[in-house]
């Protein structure tokens, strides 16, 4: 065999070794790089672990705190808080209802609707806020008000003045009280919750105070109950069949200070 024949072998045994290293090389980089990802994922999924625990461990703790300071209901959304987060989103445009910037804005929902739901069950709890929701948006018609959006049992709904609005809170009570009296429904308590504003332009951040303020008060009330705030007492001081009791001091959540709240009632029936 002449050198040049030896040679030859010699470079394609040569070649074949680097091949076979090449081979060895690329499959310990792949095998590699498999296990950086399995570490890597493994290392995500221990950190969102992490983090998901903390989050969820500062969520039961938080709400048990609640429990604890506020009771059970405090715990469960109201459709009250709902609709006012719904609000603050969405901005609904509530210039049409009033022509000079000024709007009325009542909140109300069924108190304890939970328990009531459990009480009767779905199918009658169905009916009932069926019916209850026809004779809202009947007696806000009335009162030439606007059903602003309604959501299980509560209704956001803008007024152009405050009278109308106390007005239709009164009605919505009554019409209630007359139900429970014909036992033509499980009786059923509604909390209203009425403030008066001075923007209601989308870009004002007014408008969201004074939505996010309706909404406190309206939390405050009680079952039966139409809670005002003191911008709509002094419009109404001397409305004729509106009567306002004496007030308390309360703390609202979101709002610095104290404010007076007052319960609205027709002045016939004190």
């Amino acid at each position: 065999m002449d050198a040049l024949h030896i040679a030859v072998y010699i470079l394609a045994g040569v070649a074949a070794v680097e091949a076979g290293a090449l081979v060895v090389l690329w499959r310990l980089l792949v095998r590699s790089r498999q296990q950086a990802d399995e570490l890597q994922q493994r290392a995500d999924a221990r950190n969102w672990l992490l983090s998901g625990g903390r989050e969820a461990a500062k969520r039961v703790w938080d709400t048990a705190n609640l429990m604890r300071t506020e009771g059970f209901g405090a715990v469960v959304r109201s459709s009250i808080e709902e609709l006012a987060d719904w609000a603050e989103v969405e901005r609904p445009d509530l210039a049409r209802v009033t022509p000079d910037g000024r709007v009325v804005v009542m909140f109300s929902d069924i108190e304890e609707s939970t328990a009531l739901n459990e009480r009767i069950g779905d199918r009658a709890w169905v009916r009932l806020i069926s019916s209850h929701d026809k004779l809202v948006h009947r007696l806000v018609r009335e009162r030439s008000g606007h059903v602003v959006k309604s959501q299980g049992d509560g209704f956001m709904i803008a007024f152009a003045r405050a009278e109308q609005a106390v007005r239709c809170g009164i009605d919505v009570q009554d019409a209630l009280d007359k139900d429970a009296k014909r036992k033509r429904h499980p009786a059923i308590r509604v909390r209203i919750g009425i403030h008066m504003g001075r923007s209601v332009r989308r870009g004002d951040d007014l408008f969201g105070r004074n939505v996010a303020m309706a909404a406190r008060v309206a939390g405050h009330a009680g079952g039966g109950q139409i809670l005002v705030s003191e911008a709509v007492r002094d419009t109404l001081r001397d409305c004729d069949g509106i009567a306002f009791d004496d007030g308390r001091e309360v703390q609202l959540k979101g709002f610095s200070g104290s404010y007076r709240l007052f319960e609205a009632s027709d002045s016939a029936n004190r």
